[in-house]
């Protein structure tokens, strides 16, 4: 595994974690707090979703593509993720890197570690993801920037 299989980012938002993780936890908002500004609408879900649910999602990086997801990980408000695929047959041979979130309660707020794996991801599309670590990470800042921007304000627990 390379050094940037795996790529985390964190920050603290002034939120509790359970407004956090109901945000996070529903694809239909994620359009919202994406800071790649790629994700368009969620195909398949209208509220939030749990372990073992299935959604899609519209998206756009230059020309519109699809990815279907997996809820792979589910603790309330401490834990949530995801793996990607293609939405078709032969898209299910690509894909496979796994987005996940988690909540640690601090006395400011909460610390949100947002973690983009792609260990899993298919030899096919690995070699060219992997580049993208280093787009990714930024991506990914600008993503818990977002959620302090849309949450920071949300009363304690």
């Amino acid at each position: 595994m390379a050094d940037h299989d795996i790529v985390s980012v964190e920050r603290v938002v002034h939120a509790p974690a359970a407004a956090i993780f109901a945000l996070v936890s529903d694809p239909s908002r994620h359009h919202t707090f994406d800071g790649s500004g790629t994700v368009r609408n969620a195909r398949g879900v209208s509220g939030p979703v749990g372990l073992g649910d299935r959604f899609g999602m519209s998206m756009k990086i230059g020309v519109p593509y699809a990815m279907e997801s997996t809820v792979i990980e589910y603790e309330q408000d401490r834990r949530f993720a995801w793996r990607t695929t293609g939405p078709t047959r032969i898209g299910r041979l690509v894909g496979g890197r796994v987005w996940r979130y988690e909540f640690e309660p601090v006395d400011d707020g909460t610390l949100v570690r947002e973690t983009w794996d792609i260990t899993g991801e298919s030899a096919f599309t690995k070699p060219g993801v992997r580049r993208l670590a280093s787009t990714t990470r930024k991506n990914m800042a600008a993503t818990l920037d977002r959620l302090e921007e849309l949450l920071g304000s949300a009363p304690a627990d």
